[in-house]
């Protein structure tokens, strides 16, 4: 865990792609409990540390995750969030590369709990809930292409699904069609920027995410 920015209000850091951000059926230890632990020793706090979850990253997803210290902080970040007012800009890893070299996707998304996956389809369906997303390719290597995603929506697996519907699957994301997956069971897309007026002191927070270690991911040449 690296922090990335921190003040009385909010702590950002950047995940790694083994963390998860909240406890889940797997029992280990989630971000959000190393988070607590860090501010517990950084400032000798005695009891119970509060730090509130705005948001989620999947498991093998990297890059920065946004936590509340304060509930002020919490409740304002939560209706940021709902609201569109924090811009997210993710970078993804693809073999495949998209026909236009940037463009806007909208899909009707349907979340499938069973399978812990979700299907797009290009006219809206039964409980269905819209996904649109912004793209751009900015680098590409000998063997991958490196596209920047916005998004304008926050839907369950939402980049990684309408780039597979796109035909470019994330590189080792098996769910949605890579033929093969990563060594470390992560997928190649990173939470690369996060960017939003602070919620208290109403200044601009612009951050972004140190790369994923490895030659992968510094082996671009940008376009």
């Amino acid at each position: 865990m690296t922090v990335v920015y921190e003040d009385n209000h909010i702590i950002v850091v950047n995940k790694t792609s083994s963390e998860i951000v909240q406890g889940d059926k797997t029992g280990d230890t989630p971000l959000s409990e190393t988070v607590k632990e860090y501010i517990k020793e950084k400032y000798a706090k005695p009891g119970n540390v509060f730090l509130g979850v705005t948001h989620r990253l999947d498991r093998p997803v990297s890059g920065l995750v946004v936590f509340a210290k304060t509930s002020k902080a919490l409740s304002r970040l939560n209706d940021m969030f709902r609201l569109g007012e924090v811009k997210k800009t993710y970078w993804a890893i693809v073999k495949e590369r998209p026909k236009e070299l940037e463009g806007e996707l909208t899909h009707w998304l349907v979340r499938n709990e069973k399978q812990n996956k979700s299907y797009a389809y290009d006219k809206e369906r039964p409980n269905s809930k819209k996904a649109i997303l912004r793209y751009k390719l900015i680098g590409h290597s000998q063997n991958y292409h490196l596209l920047e995603v916005d998004l304008q929506t926050g839907r369950h697996h939402q980049i990684r699904c309408q780039l597979a519907k796109m035909g470019c699957p994330i590189k080792g994301d098996l769910k949605y069609g890579s033929p093969r997956s990563n060594p470390d069971g992560s997928i190649c897309l990173h939470a690369r920027r996060v960017t939003f007026v602070h919620p208290v002191s109403k200044e601009l927070i612009d951050l972004t995410a140190p790369l994923p270690a490895g030659n992968l991911w510094n082996g671009f040449d940008m376009d």
